[in-house]
């Protein structure tokens, strides 16, 4: 757990000097990913290195599990703490193990400890320990190198990370693979982390917490969802942008909007049962599942209401079109949607690991799923 209490920074004379952080305090529980985002000169970066005492606090205690950081030795606070940068900082005369290993080896890590931890940690991103062990930053892509800055910053398996736009130097595809990579490696590890970041996007996905600055303040500190949902000025509103409610679609998953009783109709079923459904349910279509309990065809509404004779006689079966697209529960609501306007599906059906009916998904249950949380976080 890392709290912050009244942490203030002032660079220069006292009483002439520049307020870089002024007043700020908060609260991250442990194992969660806290983001601290705004504007260039905020005051988010000078915040995070307070807490390794990079930069000593010109007020206010920073407290790492209940301990006074003040009453730490820096040297010693600074290897209990994993730092990632975004210019990475790898050694260009040392290997990728012994990069891994620099601080291992500082506290007297046994090496073949040491260097099974580097094995181990670069299986977990995705280098095979036999292949990338020996070979020194020059010889890797910049991917690969922003791996190795990462579970570097893991090596001594620290309980607190920081990192600092760690991901920004990437192009758009290494930088949404790491940040998966990251991700999958936080369900296990569960450090407490302070990422700082200038990318709403980014935020919105790694953070379980978002800290937006503004002129060394806080200004709001709050769940990405209820962040979104509940900007609490008029400059936070701005930061966020306009289309902050679409943004909100990635932190959704599919359970929460899914309608799990939605009624649906079998092949052999008169397709004048699809219209009566349509009509007294409100549904813009009609699922059809087959025998096996999987979504096998949609009855659009225009079928239904088609001028020709032949549209409202014969069975589902001879009327439905096949489905173009399921999605599994727990995939999030902004894949989902991009689904169903890629295949012009007004309801979606959702289905489980092994591909069985649960639900459907309609573009009015997304909204109601989107309904503003009651109170701010």
């Amino acid at each position: 757990m890392i709290r912050l209490e009244h942490l203030t920074k002032v660079f220069g004379a006292p009483g002439s000097g520049v307020t870089a952080v002024n007043d700020v305090n908060f609260e991250v529980p442990a194992g969660e990913i806290c983001v601290l985002l705004g504007p260039s000169g905020c005051g988010k970066t000078t915040t995070m290195k307070m807490i390794n005492r990079l930069i000593e606090p010109t007020g206010g205690k920073v407290y790492i599990d209940g301990r006074d950081t003040d009453m730490i030795d820096p040297i010693q606070l600074r290897r209990s703490i994993g730092y990632v940068i975004q210019q990475i900082g790898l050694f260009p005369n040392k290997t990728v193990a012994e990069n891994i290993c620099v601080v291992p080896d500082l506290l007297g890590w046994d090496r073949k400890k040491s260097r099974a931890r580097a094995a181990e940690l670069l299986e977990m991103v995705a280098m095979e320990p036999a292949s990338f062990m020996e070979r020194y930053p020059k010889e890797l892509s910049g991917g690969q190198q922003q791996r190795v800055g990462v579970i570097r910053a893991l090596a001594a398996d620290p309980p607190v990370m920081l990192m600092d736009e760690p991901f920004g130097a990437l192009d758009p595809i290494n930088r949404e693979v790491i940040q998966d990579e990251f991700l999958r490696m936080q369900e296990t590890l569960r450090k407490t982390i302070i990422f700082v970041s200038h990318d709403l996007d980014e935020a919105v996905k790694m953070a379980d917490k978002i800290a937006i600055f503004r002129a060394g303040r806080l200004e709001q500190f709050s769940t990405p969802d209820r962040l979104l949902a509940n900007p609490a000025t008029p400059f936070i509103e701005t930061f966020l942008g306009s289309d902050r409610t679409l943004k909100r679609l990635r932190l959704l998953r599919v359970a929460e909007a899914m309608l799990a009783e939605v009624d649906v109709v079998r092949r052999e079923d008169p397709v004048e049962k699809a219209g009566e459904l349509m009509r007294a349910k409100g549904y813009p279509a009609v699922l059809m599942l087959e025998p096996d309990g999987r979504p096998g065809g949609v009855v659009s509404g225009d079928v239904i209401s088609g001028g020709q004779a032949s549209a409202r006689s014969g069975t589902c079966g001879d009327h439905a079109e096949p489905i173009r697209a399921a999605v599994p529960v727990e995939a999030d609501l902004h894949s989902t949607v991009a689904l169903m306007f890629t295949h012009d599906m007004p309801i979606m059906p959702c289905v489980d690991e092994d591909g069985q009916f649960q639900g459907a998904v309609t573009y009015r249950s997304i909204i109601k799923s989107l309904s503003i949380p009651e109170t701010p976080a």
